[in-house]
């Protein structure tokens, strides 16, 4: 019986599939296990990844991006370039237009969301990564500030460590490469439960996704997530939602918000985008 109810289990879990894309919390590991690295490089396709870096985010894109060359080097990438795309006229380039529609990752680095997406929004290079990541032809890979892009509706700045207000978080149109999904990075690490929860009452037809430090959400094709690292991955559901008094009061005062489903995912732990289920990494049942 129990060979049954763990076959049954594991008929369950999802299969990981070839591409994905890798939603980091920041502050990935870079010298020790580099796990979270070390998956986007596999899913890029390994010794045969041509992985292209985007540091458009940061203000040093140079130093920055010949970090991650030399680490996706040192793993054994076949092909590893910078696009130092610092115009939105650059976007227009053959030359980077070229290198997008060949690579197998294109990895985008921490810095300014706001840069990032008034370098890149509306452009061929995002129509290119759009089309490739949704026909499973790209890995993407996005940390801090290229995690913070992932939706439609994108957190660009705001405070950390109050009650839930209006004036708490700052919001901006992201990439919307996720776009039923609002990003929080360095999450527990700068206490932004309070304005991600803002920023749900705010837009209650999204799903909020709070990622740790050195963790990392994994969003499959098929709809699942998985948890990577060392930290953990904060789910904040409205879809059972039945009132809050946001569109009511001033920017300061504190919110109501009733009826919140929230999940704490730690590794290898799964949540279906659509389906709004859980999967937890312990799934089968030990001898």
């Amino acid at each position: 019986m129990p060979q049954l109810q763990a076959k049954s289990l594991e008929m369950r879990t999802p299969q990981a599939t070839k591409t994905a894309v890798l939603v980091i919390g920041g502050a990935e590991d870079k010298v020790h296990g580099r796990e979270i690295l070390r998956t986007f490089f596999g899913r890029s396709g390994a010794n045969k990844a041509y992985i292209t870096i985007i540091p458009s985010a940061s203000r040093e894109p140079a130093i920055i991006g010949g970090r991650y060359i030399r680490i996706f080097e040192e793993m054994g990438a076949e092909k590893v370039e910078i696009l130092d795309i610092r115009e939105r006229e650059q976007c227009e380039s053959p030359q980077v237009r070229a290198s997008l529609e060949a690579c197998s990752g294109v990895f985008l680095t921490g810095g300014d969301q706001l840069r990032l997406c008034g370098v890149l929004s509306d452009t061929p290079v995002m129509d290119i990564i759009r089309q490739r990541v949704r026909g499973g032809q790209l890995t993407l890979a996005g940390t801090s500030a290229g995690a913070a892009v992932m939706g439609h509706h994108m957190i660009a700045g705001g405070g950390s460590g109050e009650t839930p207000n209006r004036s708490l978080v700052d919001m901006a149109t992201g990439l919307g490469l996720i776009p039923e999904v609002i990003v929080d990075q360095h999450f527990h690490n700068r206490n932004r439960m309070g304005r991600l929860i803002s920023a749900i009452a705010a837009h209650p037809d999204r799903l909020g996704i709070g990622i740790d430090e050195d963790t990392c959400a994994v969003f499959e094709r098929d709809g699942w997530l998985q948890v990577l690292g060392k930290g953990s991955v904060t789910i904040v559901d409205p879809t059972e939602l039945t009132h809050t008094n946001e569109p009511h009061v001033g920017a300061t005062e504190p919110l109501t918000v009733h009826n919140l489903r929230l999940h704490i995912l730690s590794y290898g732990d799964r949540f279906h985008l659509y389906q709004r289920t859980v999967l937890p990494a312990v799934h089968r049942i030990s001898s």
